[in-house]
């Protein structure tokens, strides 16, 4: 496999399957995540998989597109590391996400992840 530690989600029924799943709400996007019907053998060493999602509320196309590249820079900055083997990501973005600063667009996907992640050790 490549240096990245992730898949991408690329099928409408794979963004789909995720809508019955746990949902993180922020001021830039929404996290929906679900951990995937596999045996805990197979899901152990399963990568994860993630899925960006921007809609036309959110603008035009270079909007779009920009808020997408800025999406997926910051989660693969600050959280390769800290996503769960075996469970799929969405991250469905808000038009605030372009306006708002780098920094503060990665804060909030590092907490958003962290409190999935301590809520799955539960």
């Amino acid at each position: 496999m490549s240096e990245k530690s992730f898949l991408r989600l690329r099928k409408r029924a794979d963004f789909l399957a995720l809508r019955n799943g746990e949902k993180r709400r922020g001021p830039f996007f929404l996290l929906e995540s679900k951990s995937r019907n596999l045996p805990e053998e197979i899901r152990a060493i399963t990568p994860p998989r993630v899925g960006f999602t921007v809609t036309r509320k959110n603008g035009n196309a270079v909007k779009r597109n920009r808020i997408k590249r800025r999406l997926r820079e910051a989660f693969r900055l600050s959280l390769k590391r800290d996503i769960a083997a075996g469970t799929d990501y969405v991250i469905i973005a808000r038009p605030d996400a372009l306006l708002a600063s780098f920094d503060s667009l990665t804060g909030e996907m590092e907490r958003r992840f962290r409190q999935k992640l301590q809520n799955s050790k539960r």
